[in-house]
């Protein structure tokens, strides 16, 4: 019996997270309340409360999905590509598709739908930055190693991260009609091909 109740606290608390994730998709970016989402979860906001101390801690729910999914996939790219300029085009893919697959969190990622929240929301998706320029800035210096010329890792793996973010805010703030993937390719080779001396 516990065991059952386990399992329905879980799907209950993963329907809170997917509705929230489907309220951040609405192109005009409205705050989100927790009597909204207790609204369209059809539930009181104590029931909401039961399985989240607070909105923050939605959140952050959010924001662990992201993690989740971003470095599984990094970690399988620097796991199963060796070559390190692959590597980093691989990995401006995923970041920029994750978004398109998943608009509201592009709102989380650029810290749109966390302006009225708790400030450790927003530290939490600097880190986040930081741990994924850091990912590109390694395989900059893998590549660099493999005898590619790198300019300057650091810097080019700021402007790639600035780069992402830039797409990721377009995306956004077109009411998600500017796909972070249009002309990837020409993207990701013109950012590559600028950090190579």
């Amino acid at each position: 019996m516990a065991t059952i109740n386990k399992e329905a606290r879980a799907n209950r608390k993963q329907q809170i997270l997917e509705t929230l994730a489907g309220m951040l998709q609405t192109p005009r970016g409205e705050k989100i309340t927790t009597a909204a989402l207790a609204a369209k979860l059809d539930v009181s906001e104590a029931a909401l409360y039961r399985h989240f101390a607070n909105k923050a801690k939605m959140f952050e729910g959010l924001i662990e999905f992201i993690e989740g999914a971003l470095f599984g996939v990094m970690n399988k790219i620097t796991t199963d590509e060796t070559d390190g300029l692959k590597q980093v085009q691989l990995m401006l893919q995923t970041m920029l598709k994750f978004a398109e697959r998943n608009p509201g969190m592009s709102r989380v990622l650029i810290g749109d739908a966390l302006v009225n929240e708790d400030d450790a929301l927003q530290a939490r998706i600097n880190q986040l930055l930081d741990r994924l320029e850091a990912s590109l800035k390694q395989s900059l210096r893998i590549a660099e190693a493999q005898g590619n010329k790198i300019t300057d890792a650091g810097i080019a793996a700021n402007t790639m991260i600035s780069f992402v973010l830039g797409r990721w805010h377009a995306f956004a703030k077109s009411g998600f009609k500017r796909k972070p993937s249009d002309n990837l390719e020409q993207h990701v080779t013109q950012l590559i091909t600028g950090c190579l001396q």
